[in-house]
């Protein structure tokens, strides 16, 4: 057979020629930084696209095979396309090859310590071992030159059996073999190898970073006393770790089938959907994490202020699509399992939402997470990882009936579980105190009656299409002693697990029910557990890299996402000064630098109270810091501000009442935070003239707004594909992913019969994915696509007015039976079918709630069971509403319904997802409705009802009026106590306490007042909807108009807040400057010009 030989390969055009290169990178394990730099096997359409080819050659030099027999398919071999015409040129081993040198000039730093190029050696010797040839390039050790030296051995059918990195300068050397296991002992072919290695390395290193390792990856090296045989394993280590996982299809595929039989050991007969998305899901976090790890070393490195996010909630819905999306890879993914027997619809389907949060408060936090990641921003959440969610909803018998959320069942693929990332949580006890020094400081000593282990969970978060990847750090308990053998051996078996049971119980529900003293306990101690698990991570964190506290105001951030976490502020002044040994008016300095307070609500009953009792046995520490808190406090409003008598009673973070003392959270929280926030501005205001009037009177530069924001990653682009496709194509750019102002550049195209059109059809697939959804969910009954899906998706509460919805939802259904039995056909015939969704969860104890939704399901019943109303009017209720139903119902909905009672829904950010994918708002004076209508336009929004000053104004005195009822509402109250929508409805009915609170002075939630208004909104959006092109005006000016609400926009705002420098905000990329796994040899300080961190 003819001798082995290196063939070049030329292409003749520019598109094979971009083909080859394309096939070579694919197939070569080379590191990603040389080749995102563009200066791989081709720099240029006109650079030399190396193959190496094992077969036969003819005596012109032309390829004969170009099969190889090693792994690795040749480059422009079996698989690359002939279309283009190539020449090639032969260079035998053991014939006259190229004249190229085997020194090779390489960027850097010179061997002698000049500067300049550094020439490096390519040395062969066969003496060194009886097994191998030993080859040794003496070059400057460059980031992923190890990756490109050994996938160059493979394609010249060559087999490395080890390698040994001598460090920064001191070069790299190969033990290797041919095909057959032999040495390479012919001179000329070892001078091929040579001359072949040195173009490789021409093309690869020339223009390559001249950094060593990164500092970032060498940090905890420098620490130790590392032997130079040490040093060169961890070298060796780093250079391994050099390349990325490729997202082709083949490389996906491999990675799918690699975790079916290694991660769930499953086998090609046992490999059902579930299986698939498991293993797809593996492999989809074996990317995340490698983002993740390169952006935690990045922030190491520069030690940038840090962002954290306290929330007891966290609503994530699925994570499989989002992560897809983010990282760009839906398409291969796709692909790779079409290709495998599956689609990606159906292997999403099998995830289950993380069940770690209720309502708005969650997903409000997860939108945040979204955009702290995309904005490349220093950021971290914490939260708990509940094993149960707060309850899984199933309606049976016309009631909600509460059952575990077992989410957990299969396990969750996305967590990272770190059994050394554990705390001590200490509980109950008493405190000692014991004096120091001469100067006989006082030293206090929790000594804990109970402690728990919080163990971290971390689930990476990605942005989108960036390198950055934050995270979030999720707590279980776990007890201390796991199990106790010695009661196990003496028979008492309940014992021998009692611990393992108590500390898991404070995980294993969001939320548990406080009725009972045990309740509230375990509610407190839910919260104390999260906050004092965090602190320590975050102190630990920050002592890593600073030997004192004088930075850390500098250095940490933390934004408390309602009251739950504010225990947090006691928790930190206790370990500065007591594990620290800090000073009281040190610590509070610190303390009052570093927090920031986001409240939900303008309730007065709904601020967050905890009695002093039980506080000071559950933490008695945390109660006597609360208490120099309030009295340090007290004593400044006198001296500084002359407040005295009522006032400072009303002001006091402690509350006397007839019952005994309580801690109120919302004032600790306003007192020790640096800025407080509302989240929609008629909320803001509202806070500082009611509940915190006292405090913004006195300290008005802490109080802030900022509305809040939904990512339109997940609420558009994810959930909607068809919209944004559409929208993409109008606009000529993805771009408004990230910069969801250029949606307004849709404004021109409102009234455009063609695009109106492509509007429709794109509603029309939504509309029909959520029929069949409804269908599932309906017992196989089919709704009319045609009607208008009226939609309101909240949890169950009385001032979010579900109740005052069904009512009208009985009024219209009295009223078409009107106009069918009195024969006005005609009439009947301009109704507009309506298809009336309700979705949302009754806290379990919440008995009036749970009544209202009885009554959707009895009415429902009635009207989904008379056929003279066919389609014209329908009503479901879908059951445990999560994030993913919402991706389902969002996007097909034509109206959203926002009916909160005037000031008191805080926001809301269910009305900007709807607007955004083009539903219509019927909406109450209330939240962020009235910002929405400012953006949209009133014309283009359907509001109705009283004002939140006059609902103030009219409950004032809703005792001594008694207001005459709409005829209409008494209709319907008069027919439901006739039985005609059920027995449970009638007026000797379970649920004439949710009833009576219609009658004259007991309207607290104005449902009553607002009913004619409401009914009025209702039949102007009919109007509207018959006048179709008016109506396609008016939403795709809806969807338009949100550029403001996107959670990138409020981030942005929180940013300013908390004073994060633009300069010290992640890894600031130019355009031009790729991902690249060399953090240093990439990454940046430069600001990206379109990440405006500034107002």
């Amino acid at each position: 057979s003819a001798p082995r030989s290196f063939v070049f390969t030329f292409a003749t055009d520019r598109r094979a020629s971009d083909q080859a290169t394309h096939q070579h990178q694919q197939r070569k394990g080379t590191s990603k930084g040389a080749m995102q730099r563009g200066v791989g096997m081709r720099s240029a359409a006109s650079a030399p696209c190396v193959r190496a080819a094992g077969g036969s050659l003819s005596s012109s030099g032309t390829n004969t095979n170009t099969h190889i027999h090693g792994r690795r398919r040749c480059v422009g071999g079996a698989r690359r396309r002939s279309a283009a015409p190539t020449g090639t040129i032969g260079f035998p081993l053991g014939g006259r090859g190229s004249t190229v040198a085997a020194r090779v000039a390489l960027g850097g730093e010179k061997k002698g310590g000049k500067e300049g190029g550094t020439e490096g050696n390519i040395a062969v010797d066969n003496a060194a071992s009886d097994a191998f040839t030993v080859v040794t390039v003496d070059v400057l050790d460059k980031p992923g030159l190890l990756t490109v030296l050994s996938s160059s051995f493979h394609d010249m059918n060559l087999l490395v059996d080890k390698v040994e990195s001598r460090g920064p300068g001191g070069g790299i050397t190969f033990w290797v073999t041919d095909d057959k296991g032999q040495k390479i002992v012919d001179a000329e072919d070892a001078e091929n190898m040579k001359q072949y290695l040195s173009i490789v390395l021409h093309k690869l290193v020339t223009g390559a970073s001249t950094k060593a390792r990164p500092f970032a990856l060498r940090m905890f090296d420098e620490r130790e006393d590392l032997s130079e045989t040490t040093e060169k394993n961890r070298d060796l280590l780093y250079s391994l770790l050099d390349s990325y996982l490729k997202n082709d299809v083949l490389s996906v595929q491999q990675s799918i089938v690699h975790h079916v039989e290694f991660t769930l050991a499953r086998s090609r007969y046992k490999f059902d959907n579930r299986e698939a998305f498991f293993a797809a899901a593996h492999s989809l976090r074996d990317r995340l994490i490698e983002r993740w790890n390169d952006t935690q070393a990045w922030i190491r490195y520069k030690d940038p202020k840090r962002v954290y996010y306290l929330s007891m909630e966290f609503l994530m819905g699925r994570t499989f699509l989002n992560a897809l999306h983010n990282l760009g890879v839906v398409v291969p993914y796709k692909e790779a399992l079409n290709g495998l027997g599956y689609e990606l619809e159906k292997v999403q389907q099998a995830e289950r939402d993380a069940a770690l949060g209720n309502g708005g408060l969650g997903r409000l936090a997860s939108c945040f997470l979204d955009s702290m990641a995309t904005l490349n921003l220093p950021a971290w959440g914490y939260g708990i990882r509940y094993e149960y969610g707060m309850f899984r909803q199933v309606v049976s018998d016309g009631f909600q009936k509460e059952q575990p959320d077992y989410w957990l069942t299969f396990g969750y693929p996305w967590e990272i579980e770190r059994p050394h990332v554990a705390y001590p949580v200490k509980f109950y006890g008493h405190v000692s105190v014991h004096e120091e020094g001469n100067e006989g400081r006082q030293n206090f000593v929790w000594n804990a009656g109970e402690e728990v282990t919080a163990v971290a969970y971390d689930n990476p978060i990605p942005g989108f299409k960036t390198p950055s990847t934050i995270n979030l750090r999720l707590w279980a308990a776990k007890p201390c002693q796991e199990f106790n053998l010695e009661a196990f051996n003496t028979g008492d078996y309940v014992s021998s697990i009692i611990e393992k049971q108590k500390a898991e119980t404070i995980t294993s529900v969001l939320y548990p029910d406080d009725k009972t003293f045990e309740g509230k306990e375990l509610r407190l101690k839910q919260q104390h557990f999260m906050v004092s698990a965090t602190l320590q991570d975050i102190v630990r964190r920050y002592k890593e890299q600073h030997d004192s506290f004088d930075a850390f105001p500098e250095k940490v951030a933390m934004q408390l996402n309602d009251t739950h976490p504010t225990l947090g502020i006691p928790e930190l002044m206790r370990i500065l000064m007591d594990e620290n040994h800090l000073g009281w008016t040190k610590s509070w300095e610190i303390t009052t630098k570093v927090f920031s307070f986001t409240n939900h609500t303008v309730l007065p009953e709904a601020l967050e109270q905890w009695p002093v009792s039980l506080v000071e046995k559950l933490l008695p520490r945390h109660m006597q810091i609360i208490y120099d808190i309030n009295w340090r406090f007290l004593k400044e409003l006198q001296t500084s501000y002359g407040i005295e008598g009522e006032r400072l009673g009303r002001m006091s973070i402690i509350l006397e009442t007839e019952y005994g003392k309580m801690v109120r959270m919302a004032y600790l929280a306003l007192v020790a935070s640096h800025t407080v926030n509302g989240v929609a501005a008629i909320h803001s205001n509202l806070i500082k003239e009611t509940i915190f009037k006292d405090f913004f009177d006195i300290f008005p530069e802490k109080f802030q707004n900022k509305t809040n924001g939904v990512t339109q990653r997940r609420w558009l682009a994810q959930c909607n594909p068809p919209l944004a496709s559409l929208i993409t194509e109008t606009l000529g750019t993805e771009a408004w992913v990230t910069h969801l102002d250029l949606l307004q550049g849709l404004r021109e195209h409102a009234e455009d019969e063609a695009f109106q059109q492509k509007w429709s059809e794109v509603k029309k697939k939504a509309k029909t994915k959520l029929a069949l959804m409804l269908q599932d969910l309906n017992g196989g009954a089919e709704v009319n696509m045609d009607a208008i899906f009226d939609v309101q998706v909240k949890r169950i509460h009385e001032y979010k007015r579900q109740f005052m919805n069904i009512l009208s939802v009985a009024y219209r259904y009295l009223r078409l039976l009107s106009l069918l039995e009195g024969g006005r056909a005609e009439e009947v015939q301009r109704v507009v079918p309506r298809v009336v969704i309700f979705a949302g969860k009754a806290a379990a104890d919440y008995v009036i709630a749970k009544d209202v939704i009885r009554m959707i399901l009895d009415v429902a019943e009635t009207i989904n069971g008379d056929d003279r109303i066919g389609n014209l009017l329908k009503v479901v209720f879908i059951p445990n509403y999560n994030v993913s139903l919402a991706e389902v119902l969002i996007p097909g909905a034509d109206v959203s319904q926002q009916i909160s009672t005037a000031g008191m829904e805080a926001s809301g950010t269910s009305n900007m997802k709807f607007a955004m994918n083009g539903a219509l708002l019927l909406g109450s004076r209330d939240g962020a409705n009235l910002e929405i209508e400012s953006a949209i336009g009133r014309d283009n929004i359907f509001m109705f009802g009283a004002t939140a000053k006059e609902v103030e104004r009219l409950r004032s005195t809703m005792q001594y009026r008694k207001p005459q009822m709409d005829s209409r509402l008494k209709l319907v109250l008069e027919e439901m106590a006739k039985g005609r929508f059920g027995a449970r409805l009638s007026q000797d009915g379970p649920i004439s306490q949710l009833i009576d609170t219609l009658k004259p002075g007991k309207d607290t939630y104005m449902v009553g007042h607002d009913f004619g208004a409401y009914l009025e909104a209702n039949e102007v959006m009919d109007c509207v909807f018959r006048q179709e092109e008016q109506w396609t005006a008016k939403c795709i000016a809806s969807c338009c108009a949100m550029s403001r609400f996107s959670s990138d926009r409020c981030i942005r705002e929180y940013v300013i807040t908390i004073s994060l420098s633009p300069s010290l905000a992640l890894f600031q990329l130019r355009s031009h400057h790729p991902w690249n796994r060399q953090i240093l040899g990439k990454w940046n300080e430069e600001t990206v010009q379109d990440l405006t961190l500034i107002a």
